[in-house]
């Protein structure tokens, strides 16, 4: 069976818009509140979803998404409880490609095989593991790959050529592009190296390459669209959930969504 993330991303390159691709935390506010949160956000313009599995270390993140980890894990938030999260989503409706942004330590502690079947089984389409490198990454990938589930690189300024001829090589679904040197965070504007490292990217491979760290607005989407295939964005969009009081989070989510594609925001689950 085709992988959603391909199917989706074909379909979205032939209609000649930017993907949108918003990040919930898992457990962030609370596991009800973050599954209400990846519906809405799929539900008001988000073309796929990464979810995020909380982790003690996150060595790749920012202020907020940092913060939304450690309060997910107050909840008690494991990875077991996240592949349930997908479950419910998928026997819910929801058929739009969900991804796992996380780190392997959690995955390890659960066993790898077991992780990957499980996922699979859930309905999981794809993972990105921030640290793990392209070199210690290969039989990940292959395991993942024979469940169906793409193991998407991350790829950051600093990338040398041959890193990003491995890591494209190696690469199902989509090529993570890091916008910025740093962790994630919202950003009033964009790194000028970004589209320069997009277009090495492009030299090397021919899958979708979608932008993320510091996109925070419209006119970063506007921006992206122009010379990659999506925007991924995160911290702003969480920030504007705890920002909300509690009985509006959801709302804030929709809102969001809405300014930042443009639109009055048509999703499909």
């Amino acid at each position: 069976m085709t992988n959603r993330i391909d199917a989706t991303l074909r379909r979205i390159r032939e209609s000649g818009r930017p993907a949108l691709v918003p990040f919930v935390t898992v457990g962030f506010p609370d596991v009800e509140t973050s599954e209400e949160l990846a519906r809405t956000v799929l539900e008001s313009g988000g073309d796929m979803l990464e979810l995020g599995v909380p982790f003690s270390d996150p060595l790749a993140d920012g202020p907020t998404i940092q913060m939304t980890s450690y309060r997910a894990l107050q909840n008690g938030v494991t990875v077991s409880e996240c592949l349930r999260v997908v479950r419910r989503l998928r026997d819910g409706g929801v058929e739009s490609p969900l991804i796992f942004m996380g780190y392997y330590n959690p995955y390890m502690r659960y066993g790898i095989e077991g992780f990957l079947d499980d996922a699979s089984a859930a309905g999981l389409d794809g993972m990105i593991v921030p640290d793990v490198p392209t070199e210690e990454g290969a039989q990940l990938g292959r395991m993942a790959a024979e469940r169906g589930i793409h193991l998407i690189p991350l790829l950051a300024p600093t990338s040398t050529d041959s890193r990003i001829e491995d890591a494209c090589k190696a690469a199902g679904g989509f090529i993570y592009c890091v916008s910025l040197t740093g962790v994630t965070g919202a950003r009033r504007s964009l790194s000028s190296s970004t589209s320069a490292l997009v277009e090495r990217i492009r030299r090397r491979t021919d899958l979708p390459i979608l932008v993320g760290f510091g996109v925070s607005r419209r006119e970063h989407v506007d921006e992206i669209g122009a010379f990659a295939d999506g925007a991924v964005v995160a911290s702003a969009l969480l920030d504007a959930v705890d920002r909300a009081p509690a009985g509006g989070r959801l709302d804030a989510a929709r809102d969001f969504i809405h300014s930042i594609k443009g639109t009055d925001g048509e999703g499909s689950l």
